[in-house]
């Protein structure tokens, strides 16, 4: 068994907890003898998404919870033994071992025997579980909706009751020991703006970090994510780069597309080119940060008091691809018409095409927020 220690901080970097554990070495776990499944449900973050949306438009605010050592809840269904911790060996049986009753940090089986434990509470408490994102559970009680979404031991949840808000905190605080974090500002590294008229979704603090990570703070802005008449091909003759860090760079970016559509086109185009990336490509993500450096608080705005209606558009460039003449097809779906707005684009243009080509730094201009 190893210790474990790490530093939590909040959307603004201040280390508001110091946090320590006993990690079990799963390495040495042998599949089928020590553990047999081990999936686990993730939260999508599209559900979020329309979480969010759907809070926006009932009205009802966004609280969060965490539970505290969440995997030790889990019940070890195999016989799992483990050595006694360093520095807390019992000196008359120096050379006994622990029987796993219950799960911990580091098992193989820990995470999914934890969703289990807390999906079984949620289900005898006449919670509903999603049928498409099993991490999404909703309740109804008469014409109020409770909806709780979970990721691993963090939980978000909101009400059109805030009775039902209050009940949800005491059923869980009856099994588990938690921690109320309060309204929702920060989660998977996406913070959330609750405003009274509707809801602000930015990554303002992972830009920051991905452009320190890549030390890219210094660097000069630039008005477009892409050059307007890129020229991205295989580039065969151009010197190589560091594939690692050209991989690294493009992961970042795929993350912050959950909040910044507008790079989503660039992103994809550099991302084309992973597998041997050349200098001209490492320049062109290069000019994403440069973007980002200048626009680092856009994101997606909710307002309150919108329609719900369903609408979806997409955009397809036949034959666009300048070195394989392959197509490019994007598209996006909306609830109501002011997720994101696309505005002074020509005529012959619509919100897809945000996906499928490039845009002069004119019409490249956002309806968000920058507060």
């Amino acid at each position: 068994m190893l210790t474990d220690s790490k530093l939590r901080k909040d959307d603004r970097g201040v280390v508001v907890r110091n946090k320590a554990r006993l990690v079990v070495q799963g390495f040495n776990q042998q599949d089928g003898i020590d553990y047999t499944e081990v999936y686990v449900p993730v939260a999508r973050l599209e559900t979020i998404r329309l979480f969010l949306a759907f809070a926006s438009y009932k009205g009802f605010k966004v609280f969060q919870l965490d539970v505290k050592s969440a995997f030790l809840y889990g019940k070890v269904k195999e016989e799992v033994y483990v050595c006694q911790p360093p520095g807390f060996e019992d000196p008359i049986n120096p050379s006994k071992v622990f029987k796993l009753d219950k799960a911990l940090y580091g098992l193989h089986q820990a995470p999914q025997e934890w969703y289990e434990t807390l999906s079984k509470h949620l289900l005898e408490n006449d919670f509903v579980r999603g049928h498409i994102d099993s991490t999404l559970f909703t309740k109804k009680v008469g014409g109020e909706y409770l909806l709780v979404h979970i990721y691993v031991d963090d939980i978000i949840f909101g009400s059109t009751n805030e009775g039902l808000c209050k009940e949800f905190e005491s059923i869980m605080k009856s099994k588990f020991e938690m921690s109320a974090v309060g309204e929702l500002s920060f989660f998977l590294c996406i913070q959330v703006n609750q405003k009274e008229d509707g809801f602000f979704i930015h990554q303002s603090k992972y830009v920051k970090d991905i452009l320190s990570r890549f030390k890219m703070e210094d660097c000069t802005p630039y008005d477009t994510p892409i050059p307007v008449n890129h020229k991205l091909i295989s580039d065969p003759d151009g010197k190589e780069v560091d594939c690692r860090l050209y991989r690294a760079m493009i992961g970042s970016h795929m993350y912050l597309t959950a909040s910044r559509p507008d790079i989503m086109f660039a992103v994809c185009n550099c991302s084309r080119f992973e597998a041997k990336p050349k200098e001209s490509h490492l320049i062109a993500v290069k000019i994403i940060f440069r973007y980002l450096k200048g626009k680092q608080r856009l994101g997606l705005w909710f307002p309150r008091g919108s329609n719900f209606d369903f609408n979806a558009y997409t955009d397809t460039d036949v034959g666009g691809c300048c070195f394989d003449r392959k197509s490019t097809t994007g598209g996006c779906q909306f609830l109501d018409k002011k997720l994101i707005e696309l505005v002074k684009v020509n005529t012959d243009d619509n919100f897809a095409d945000l996906f499928t080509k490039t845009f002069d730094r004119f019409s490249l201009k956002l309806e968000l927020s920058m507060d």
